[in-house]
């Protein structure tokens, strides 16, 4: 297999990305909240090229029974990318990238979950890529988030993800898939979107103390953005839903 060739330059002379973004400029957002009838909460989200369906069941009885926790709910989240996300097919058997990002997502979103208000139960959280053009991990506790609140769940507040990086020697934010594999460093972030508490901090890369701050300041930012898209998803939807609901008694 060849592999692409790497542009020579990622941000050309006007300080304009490949995909014509600005370096503080994320990749155009669709969230959709609601998006599976059979779970008790979903959320689909497509940033980017990238695309990731979150769906949350639960609290129910743990399976098997030895994993509850007396005082608690247990929450398990499942990373899992579809064998047709990449170009090349994927094994569906997880890597081990998918346990570890599956871990990721766990501890980002366990700090907002009331889990003490359920003992003894589970609450199953699945992150399935459809399409991956990087991101992914941020876009799936984006969308699992949201899921979250739709099934319900009492929360502290919404989580929101996002990714800033190094290429050409310049901090951007929200990195797609080529940047992310000719750029320098990598650094994925999540936040509680109106406490201001980070839930997620990763690496991959160097970055000098400097860019290293002013890569989180500007991931804070992308997802400070992306929490208000995620408001305004569950009022979009919940609103509809109470137009519905007036709509029938009135019928009645």
């Amino acid at each position: 297999m060849l592999l692409p060739k790497r542009p020579e330059r990622l941000i050309d002379e006007n300080g304009l990305r490949l995909d014509g973004r600005h370096e503080e400029e994320l990749r155009p957002i669709k969230l959709e909240v609601g998006f599976l009838e059979k779970a008790d909460g979903s959320a689909y989200i497509e940033q980017g090229k990238s695309k990731v369906l979150a769906a949350v069941y639960g609290p129910r009885e743990a399976h098997p029974k030895h994993l509850a926790l007396p005082d608690r709910a247990r929450l398990r989240c499942r990373y899992h990318m579809a064998p047709f996300s990449t170009q090349e097919r994927k094994s569906p058997a997880p890597s081990r990238r998918e346990v570890e990002l599956s871990k990721v997502a766990e501890e980002a979103l366990h700090p907002v979950v009331f889990t003490e208000y359920y003992p003894r139960t589970c609450i199953d959280i699945f992150m399935e890529v459809l399409q991956s053009d990087a991101g992914t991990r941020c876009a799936g506790i984006t969308a699992a988030s949201l899921a979250l609140a739709d099934a319900g769940i009492p929360i502290r507040d919404l989580i929101s993800a996002c990714a800033a990086g190094k290429i050409d020697g310049r901090i951007v934010l929200d990195l797609d898939d080529r940047e992310d594999q000719a750029g320098q460093a990598d650094l994925p972030l999540a936040l509680m979107g109106t406490r201001g508490e980070i839930t997620l901090l990763q690496m991959d890369g160097i970055l000098t103390p400097e860019e290293f701050e002013k890569a989180v300041d500007l991931a804070i930012k992308g997802c400070q953005k992306i929490n208000e898209l995620q408001r305004e998803a569950l009022r979009r939807k919940y609103s509809v839903a109470k137009e519905e609901a007036e709509e029938e008694k009135e019928e009645k």
